[in-house]
């Protein structure tokens, strides 16, 4: 690791600058303490930096977990027994690792990752609204509740939010583009300084001046034993709730899934094409949430803004992900005093930019000309978190309708149905793998056959045949001598014309078939 560190170095300055700001705008749209999304990016960084198997992955608070983390305080009715779903999260993205389960992500169709991904981002905007817009009570107000109370918002925060949005979108436009400065200093850095800076020029103006209350609020130690005394520790005794355990299960599935698609992605813009061993990543995930969650850190994933700018920035070892944690260590001991300078107005307009890039409209454009099979579950998945905030609802909703299509296409590919010749000359060629599930088409097809036909039942090809199925061809059977229909059934063993028991002759067809 020490071989590559005059790349690791740098790169590890710029994930920091990326990271801080992002720390501090994830706990902020979780309804968490701001220091809980330090911890995690401290815990992010340097535990599962130092466990995982990912060369250039950055991991910590993730912008994908920030409703279930919302939703999951407010139920629980505490931050602490939050911290004990955080730990138990962890414990189980542990068992996920020992299972060798990395290829869950496989087992969820893209159109509803999609849609969980398009969601996550609408409710990001959604919540940052009321900060953007220095609202006097943003954690509590209602999204269509803040529209009917806009006499309660502020003009400076509103100010130095739409400068620091102005920056950042000149910055991801315009400015990374024009040279290597602007692509290791990055904007979300330069919209944070310009807060600061915002913050001690309008000091005593009583109409432009940021109030306590709009203000980053991070504790400042005073001492050695101040500091260890800003850690949060779990409340054990909500272990027995119900409530608990959805949300630490909840926790892993998402958490490890998002890390899943990261690490996919991540692995695909390494320009060293390393391979990330994804059971060993679950492993590590969960170890960072196990310790995140006994000093009082968010939930942690890989993630994919810190990856990719590691990336971006020359990073070849996981020295990158462990210094950068180190850095964030550093700031909130040498200087919390200055985090505290830092308008929340800025880190909502940060997380709005992070909101549309995963809330795109081009990507729901994108899925509506994949076609319906892709849009509709894409958009059952992402109606309902969009509605109510409920990212459960949206993903069990999103599966529902995607297995519902893939039903409806079974059914459809049963079987292929070719009439030839004259009027009342069918064959009917069934597919690989016939089940229940195609009753319905066969039956249909089969009573549809006119009078004194002849039907030719191809079933060469078939490697497996449902009983239902096989009992629907013997009464069919019945019915074909009444209706004068004439049956050929050709197999890998011949051709039989009429047979007596299509019971009989499926049971005496190889093993193989």
């Amino acid at each position: 690791m020490f071989k590559t560190l005059k790349n690791d170095l740098p790169a590890s300055v710029v994930v920091f600058f990326v990271a801080l700001p992002l720390c501090l705008g994830i706990a902020l749209a979780s309804g968490a303490p701001l220091f809980s999304g330090l911890i995690a990016g401290i815990v992010g960084g340097i535990v599962v930096g130092a466990i995982s198997g990912s060369k250039i992955g950055v991991s910590g608070p993730a912008a994908g977990l920030a409703a279930i983390v919302f939703s999951a305080i407010d139920n629980l009715g505490s931050f602490e027994i939050f911290l004990t779903a955080v730990v138990l999260g962890g414990i189980i993205q542990l068992i996920l690792g020992l299972a060798k389960a990395g290829v869950i992500a496989y087992f969820f169709p893209s159109s509803v990752i999609k849609g969980m991904l398009t969601g996550i981002g609408i409710i990001i905007i959604k919540k940052q609204i009321p900060y953007f817009f220095g609202h006097e009570t943003p954690r509590t107000v209602g999204f269509l509740e803040f529209f009917t109370s806009l006499d309660k918002t502020r003009m400076s925060p509103i100010i130095i939010g739409l400068i620091g949005l102005g920056i950042l979108i000149l910055w991801q436009q315009v400015l990374s583009k024009k040279g290597k400065i602007f692509q290791l200093i990055q904007g979300p850095v330069v919209a944070v300084v310009i807060g600061i800076v915002y913050y001690f020029a309008t000091l005593g103006n009583s109409d432009l001046a940021l109030n306590a209350v709009e203000l980053v609020s991070v504790p400042v130690p005073d001492s050695v034993d101040s500091f260890f005394g800003q850690f949060t520790f779990p409340d054990f005794s909500g272990i027995t709730n119900q409530e608990v355990w959805i949300v630490a299960f909840t926790i892993a599935i998402v958490a490890s899934l998002e890390t899943l698609l990261c690490v996919e992605a991540t692995d695909k813009l390494d320009p060293d094409k390393n391979v990330t061993p994804t059971n060993r990543e679950l492993f590590a995930q969960g170890a960072g949430n196990i310790f995140s969650g006994l000093i009082g850190g968010l939930p942690i994933t890989q993630v994919i803004v810190r990856s990719s700018a590691n990336i971006q920035s020359g990073g070849k070892s996981k020295m990158s992900a462990i210094i950068h944690g180190f850095f964030l260590l550093i700031s909130i001991i040498l200087i919390p005093t200055l985090l505290n300078k830092i308008p929340l107005s800025v880190l909502a307009a940060i997380l709005f930019i992070v909101g549309f890039k995963l809330a795109k409209p081009s990507t729901f454009m994108n899925m509506f000309k994949l076609g319906w099979k892709q849009f509709i579950p894409f958009m059952a998945t992402v109606l309902p978190m969009a509605i109510t905030g409920d990212l459960l609802l949206g993903i069990g909703l999103g599966l529902a309708v995607g297995i519902v299509i893939i039903l409806y296409k079974n059914y459809e590919n049963s079987h292929f149905l070719h009439k030839e010749g004259e009027k009342g000359h069918v064959k009917m060629t069934l597919a690989e793998e016939v089940t229940f599930f195609n009753k319905g088409a066969i039956l249909k097809e089969l009573d549809s056959l006119p009078e004194n036909s002849d039907l030719v039942l191809d079933v060469t090809n078939t490697r497996y045949l449902d009983n239902d199925i096989i009992e629907i061809l013997e009464d069919f059977a019945h019915k074909a001598k009444e209706r004068h229909i004439n049956i050929k059934l050709i197999s890998e063993r011949g051709i039989v014309e009429n047979p007596d028991s299509y019971i009989e002759f499926f049971k005496l067809r190889p093993k193989s078939a």
